[in-house]
């Protein structure tokens, strides 16, 4: 019954935690207000999402766009609380206001660069790891992700073609309004930061699922274990045509140890089945790498 209750109970945040949180919210929130008035908009390129909605609505109705971001904003952060949570409502709340005053702020701020194509590279890039580091820490700076979650419950189409057919339809408006060349760095500035806010959400050093059906597990098991310092797990498994039983070698690697890993199995059993996936987070467990020698 204690179990039942705990499960069903939200976990009061540590200090520490609820500290780490707003402070890389923070600095999240503060890397999109660079990345946008300090290199994209100067420049006359856009973002997708609200963001482009909002400096669209401020180019054409001469309205701040630091209120506009806050503004669009608010509907999707009650539909937020809503679909995902009050902690996520919270910390999306909380970096859409670090984000529209930091915006404010530098408005009046001298570009870096008037040069369009590094105001792309470089605005994309520290756009990305805002957004990056925002998502990360459990927040959100755009409602449009949140909307497209509401729209596939009705639709037959994912919350990613979604959010492209919008971005898609909100990046070529900036056509209309900036020019085609700017509608072209403005996709390329989308795409950019697209990337670089899965590596900072993965990490750089991403780490990698592996599944290994031999017919000498305990050999490889071993070799793994003390050539490459990993531990491993092993698995029953039934071929569903043979209906033979197996051991499944189940151990987790970082990228940079893929190679060695293919080696040691190629050395040990050369017909042996190897599957390698990646993976976004690992937590718990002992994934830490042991001394070899």
């Amino acid at each position: 019954m204690t179990d039942t209750v705990e499960t069903k109970t939200h976990k009061r945040w540590s200090k520490w935690r609820l500290v780490k949180h707003a402070l890389f919210i923070l600095i999240g929130a503060s890397l999109v207000a660079v990345g946008l008035e300090i290199f994209l908009i100067p420049n006359r390129v856009i973002d997708g999402g609200i963001v482009g909605i909002s400096i669209i609505l401020s180019h054409l109705f001469h309205l701040n766009l630091g209120f506009l971001l806050f503004l669009l904003n608010l509907p999707f952060l009650f539909l937020g609380y809503k679909q995902i949570g009050k902690t996520f409502a919270f910390s999306t709340f909380y970096g859409v206001i670090i984000m529209s005053v930091g915006t404010n702020l530098l408005h009046h701020i001298h570009p870096l660069t008037e040069d369009p194509l590094l105001a792309t590279v470089f605005g994309g890039i520290i756009l990305g790891i805002g957004v990056g580091l925002v998502i990360r820490y459990g927040g959100s700076l755009d409602g449009t992700e949140i909307l497209a979650i509401v729209f596939n419950n009705r639709s037959p189409l994912s919350v990613g073609q979604i959010v492209l057919i919008l971005n898609i339809f909100i990046l070529g408006s900036a056509g209309f309004l900036f020019g085609w060349d700017r509608a072209m760095y403005s996709l390329m500035a989308y795409f950019i930061a697209f990337k670089i806010i899965d590596t900072t959400i993965e990490g750089f050093n991403q780490t990698k699922a592996v599944w290994i059906i031999s017919d000498k597990p305990e050999p490889l098991g071993d070799c793994i274990l003390h050539r490459l310092g990993r531990g491993v797990t092993y698995l029953s498994g039934e071929g569903g045509y043979s209906g033979e039983v197996k051991k499944v070698i189940f151990c987790v690697i970082t990228r940079l140890e893929e190679a060695k890993l293919k080696t040691i199995v190629e050395d040990i059993d050369r017909e042996a089945f190897l599957a390698i996936g990646d993976i976004h987070d690992v937590q718990g467990g002992r994934f830490k790498k042991r001394d070899i020698h």
